[in-house]
């Protein structure tokens, strides 16, 4: 407990949940004004949207204590909201749904929900709600189960999405590589540029989206006229090692051959070891390694290419 920056990046998600909670006190004291408790109401949710039939299925996934829900469903049992009925594949478990009378009774609790979770969107402007929508599916993201390769998605940039660009790798190559700030200049470059003049026909930006959420880059330039660049690869950090760099990749290796190229070519810096593999097993190879002084740092700067 001694280092001052985890501690403080405890406190402030500590600051964070308190405050979470508090909200979405507020929200369900508001909406519901009923009986049931917030607890409650989530298992019954869970049941009316089928995603979960049994107990056991029901703790793990809203994180409740099994002897609790026990008692949780045997209260509904009691009011005829919920039936249970022997599985067919498992002895041991008992398969849950809602009753007629459940489905009643959950109906108007969850319009009120919806309600209530409309008239506080509502007191905010369209472009703030969407950066709260955002900030929500990233901290999903972030705190959930390891994601997955699908739903990932290549799409064109929109509104905003070059910024992001720059942002997120000058950032990445700060924190974890100590590159200073002249290398997101660098990058500012490159996307005014690249935005300010490109030919679609010959020159491309792909963006990995995951439900919402940004994943990574690629962009395609022309270098030469039978030559393409590969630049501004990158895939976020905990969105690494899901095949997202490999699916860039094979895209940007695709757009170049329809481009009508006869060579794709990247730089990267030789102790970016993933990089490297990537590239190799996409097909390319080395051919020069020259050291430099950039970014603040001395790096060995690779060239890599590959016939189309």
């Amino acid at each position: 407990m001694s280092d001052p920056i985890a501690l403080r990046r405890a406190q402030t998600v500590r600051h964070f949940n308190r405050f979470y909670t508090k909200r979405l006190g507020e929200l369900h004291e508001h909406a519901h004004k009923s009986e049931f408790s917030l607890t409650e109401i989530r298992v019954l949710r869970e049941l009316a949207l089928g995603r979960v039939q049994t107990a056991a299925g029901l703790a793990r996934g809203l994180g409740l204590d099994s002897g609790y829900l026990s008692r949780l469903l045997t209260g509904f049992e009691r009011r005829r909201l919920i039936e249970r009925r022997p599985s067919a594949s498992d002895a041991r478990q008992s398969l849950l749904s809602l009753t007629e009378t459940g489905e009643t009774v959950y109906a108007p609790l969850d319009a009120a929900a919806v309600s209530e979770v409309l008239r506080m969107l509502a007191k905010l402007p369209d472009g703030s709600q969407k950066q709260l929508l955002d900030a929500m599916k990233l901290i999903e993201r972030l705190l959930g189960e390891r994601p997955q390769q699908s739903g990932i998605t290549l799409r064109g940039p929109r509104a905003g999405d070059y910024g992001w660009l720059v942002h997120r790798q000058a950032r990445f190559f700060a924190d974890g590589h100590g590159w200073d700030h002249r290398f997101e200049g660098l990058l500012a470059r490159i996307i005014a540029k690249f935005s300010e003049g490109h030919d679609p026909q010959c020159e491309t930006c792909m963006i990995a989206e995951q439900q919402g959420t940004l994943a990574g880059s690629a962009l395609i330039t022309r270098l030469a006229a039978d030559t393409a660049s590969v630049q501004m690869l990158y895939v976020e950090p905990d969105m690494q090692r899901l095949g997202i760099g490999t699916q860039l990749m094979n895209e940007c290796v695709r757009f170049a051959q329809r481009a009508g190229y006869a060579k794709l070519s990247v730089t990267t810096e030789s102790a970016l070891l993933d990089a490297r593999s990537l590239f190799q097993h996409s097909g390319f190879t080395r051919t020069s390694v020259e050291p430099a002084q950039r970014f603040g740092r001395r790096l060995v700067l690779e060239r890599w290419a590959r016939d189309l």
